[in-house]
């Protein structure tokens, strides 16, 4: 099939590496988010998707807005059979959903109508579900709306972290694409409404939604560590000199039941630093203060002694 590729963040790799791969399927072009400025220098950097289009040579477009006459005109001209969307970044209106001659699909990592939305691979870590997958959907004018085409499963290990469910669902995504584009070629691609009803919501994410509640149990802050975990990371504040210092955290462990108040520190020694919660409390066993490196809380406690009866967590 002639395919058109939609698509800008890492997630999409496998997938745009298994189609450039295949021979069954031609990639026509591919469509991806305006090179923006990062680092601390706030150099020009292109998407990691446009960093493999580039290796194959493939045609590359960037609009601003894909409703833009101009790139609209782009994919007509190409009449692809299908178009592939997978982390684009854009709301596709329904001129775009209409180029291609067959089907609009689109891989979202979670099982929908579960976990809609910006950020559905933590959302997943976080509520806690016993598994998640990747779902390939026709398009509709929706946020995730879309009658659902095909869903594989993936259960979500007991230490999961945001980037190691988003590395694996990205290694399950070439998987569930290719058995799609074989039904839509066989003409046995099913459509399955989904139900609005059980639908469920993740909103984008942004460096707030990393703050530790020290109120929620003791697993709720084991959850939100470990599915903010690379980014945006969850943290805490830890009183100092100058005020109080951003604390990033990236792994816990869950412990017994102590009393204290939550957010304060019951211990800190070689095993960590304990801190209570609502219910139980947990041992931060890896660590960032604001400005220095990433290390281990034994390791931190060498530098900076963290006195039992601290309050973490204070503005």
């Amino acid at each position: 099939m002639r395919i058109v590729y939609l698509g800008t963040g890492d997630i999409g790799i496998p997938t745009l590496q298994w189609l450039f791969q295949t021979d069954e399927h031609h990639v026509l072009a591919v469509v991806t988010q305006p090179d923006k400025p990062a680092g601390r220098g706030l150099e020009m950097k292109a998407s990691p998707i446009k960093e493999l289009a580039l290796r194959h040579h493939v045609p590359i477009f960037q609009p601003a807005k894909i409703r833009d006459p101009h790139a609209l005109a782009q994919l007509n001209f190409l009449r692809p059979d299908v178009i592939v969307v997978m982390a684009y970044g854009q709301i596709l209106p329904a001129s775009v959903l209409r180029a291609g001659r067959i089907a609009c699909l689109n891989l979202h990592a979670s099982l929908l109508p579960r976990n809609r939305g910006a950020a559905p691979i933590q959302a997943a870590i976080e509520s806690g579900d016993p598994e998640t997958g990747m779902t390939v959907m026709w398009m509709d004018e929706g946020l995730d709306t879309g009658d659902v085409l095909l869903a594989k499963k993936m259960a979500i290990r007991r230490r999961e972290t945001g980037g190691t469910l988003h590395d694996r669902l990205a290694e399950l995504a070439p998987e569930a694409l290719a058995e799609a584009l074989t039904l839509l070629k066989q003409g046995r691609a099913p459509r399955l409404p989904q139900d609005a009803a059980s639908a469920t919501h993740s909103k984008k994410l942004t460096r707030e939604n990393g703050a530790i509640e020290w109120s929620a149990t003791a697993p709720a802050i084991d959850r939100r560590v470990r599915a903010m975990n690379p980014w945006p990371c969850a943290f805490t504040t830890i009183p100092g000199e100058t005020g109080a210092r951003k604390l990033k955290v990236f792994s816990v462990i869950q412990t017994r039941k102590h009393t204290g108040q939550p957010g304060e520190v019951l211990r800190a020694d070689k095993h960590g630093i304990l801190v209570a919660a609502r219910d139980g409390s947990v041992l931060l066993r890896e660590v960032q203060l604001e400005g220095k490196r990433r290390m281990n809380a034994r390791e931190f406690l060498l530098g900076h002694p963290v006195a039992k009866g601290t309050m973490l967590g204070l503005p």
